[in-house]
């Protein structure tokens, strides 16, 4: 069935373990997550890599080691957690990406350049605090 709105599992991983951290009290580790969230392992740690890379999280190895976040909770967006695994989120003005259009006005009437600046509007207003609060 196809969906108007989709997220990667990569994308989902990402916020979903964020959130797990967030609400840890130590140091997590990848395993640990993993197995919470019945996710494949190594894909898991890709992605927290990635998160990371981004300064996001600090990863400490060592029997005690894992991940914390790298800033408070409520100083790290949703938008920014998504963006850092799928890139910058691109508000088209076509929603085929076409240049030229056959008609003098969009058929779909900038739904599609709505819909992601409410998308990308809402996950910006939306920190990784107000997730862990949900939970």
């Amino acid at each position: 069935m196809a969906k108007l709105v989709h997220f990667s599992e990569a994308a989902s991983l990402a916020l979903h373990a964020m959130v797990l951290i967030a609400k840890s009290d130590s140091h997590i580790n990848v395993n640990s997550i993993a197995e919470e969230m019945g996710a494949s392992r190594n894909h898991l740690a890709k992605v927290l890599q990635q998160l990371v890379k981004h300064n996001y999280l600090k990863s400490v190895r060592g029997p005690s080691g894992g991940f914390i976040l790298a800033k408070p909770s409520d100083e790290i967006t949703v938008l920014e957690i998504y963006e850092a695994i799928e890139g910058k989120i691109d508000v088209p003005e076509c929603p085929l990406d076409r240049k030229v259009c056959p008609f003098d006005k969009c058929l779909m009437n900038g739904l599609v350049s709505d819909v992601t600046m409410q998308f990308k509007k809402y996950f910006q207003e939306q920190s990784l605090e107000d997730f862990v609060t949900r939970t």
